[in-house]
């Protein structure tokens, strides 16, 4: 399997594909099935792991507690924090909650999961001080657009930001007019959420357009598998699509392999092209 990796700071070669958990601990009759899909992705090698307390209101963390245990040390684990838990005692309380629902000591990647009523200097001093607490090894944003990251870098600490989690997929490229190319010139990653185009809504449309089929055919690959290697084809760019059953998770974990040629990039920009002026950054 080729190595497409992604660098967190110094030190961290994560894979370029990750596992989301956005929708998962909502339905005890699937717990099971969530716990051992996850499982299945951790031993394929997607180790990075991405929850947060909002999601099924800390069901999601639950259901990555009972899937690490016994193997923390092989997960790099993601959880955020909801904006108006973002700063002073709430945040440390909010913190400590997402530990005891992951069962570890500690979050690899803590990040803001949208921007509240907190000031970014006010979170920024949380993020601080769960630091040298232990609690969290680093921290970052989500949903935070090209001036929002503008302001962040001029609060004291902010430039330690280690990444910037957002929505991006072949059709919404916004974030390529600025947010994008800036993140890059930082060497900071950009963690692609719904990088299938979420279930629904634009997934069925994007599975079966011709394009991506016909690309998906030249490759012996899935469309599924060609819209993750778009994603990742993006320097510092790593994608954490959602798996709830082991066959998705082999899907996605199989799209590392993948490497798009020049053609296939220039056939899939033709069918959806970037944006060529700013746009609202997506978010669901």
């Amino acid at each position: 399997m080729s190595e497409k990796t992604v660098t967190f700071g110094d030190n961290i070669l994560l894979p370029a594909i990750g596992q989301g958990t956005w929708y998962m601990g909502e339905k005890a009759s699937q717990r099971r099935q969530e716990v051992d899909a996850l499982r299945a992705g951790i031993e394929r090698g997607l180790t990075l792991i991405d929850t947060a307390e909002m999601y099924a209101d800390g069901g999601a963390e639950e259901v990555v507690g009972e899937a690490i245990a016994g193997q923390r040390d092989k997960v790099f684990l993601v959880s955020k924090v909801y904006p108006w838990h973002a700063g002073g005692q709430k945040g440390m309380a909010a913190c400590e909650a997402s530990l005891r629902r992951l069962g570890t000591d500690h979050i690899d990647l803590y990040l803001l999961h949208w921007r509240g009523n907190f000031s970014l200097a006010e979170t920024v001093q949380l993020m601080e001080t769960l630091q040298q607490q232990g609690k969290i090894g680093r921290w970052g944003v989500s949903n935070l657009d090209y001036a929002d990251m503008q302001e962040l870098w001029q609060v004291p600490g902010g430039q330690a930001c280690a990444t910037n989690q957002v929505l991006y997929h072949l059709a919404s490229r916004g974030i390529e007019y600025d947010l994008l190319p800036w993140c890059q010139q930082q060497s900071m990653p950009v963690m692609a959420y719904c990088p299938l185009a979420q279930a629904g809504r634009l997934r069925t449309g994007l599975f079966n357009h011709p394009v991506v089929n016909a690309v998906a055919k030249e490759y012996n690959a899935t469309a599924a598998q060609i819209l993750l290697a778009w994603v990742i084809g993006h320097r510092g760019v790593m994608a954490i699509p959602k798996a709830s059953s082991i066959q998705h998770v082999e899907e996605n974990a199989g799209a590392l392999a993948i490497s798009l040629s020049a053609e296939a990039v220039m056939q899939l920009d033709a069918a959806f092209p970037a944006p060529k002026q700013k746009t609202a950054l997506d978010v669901v």
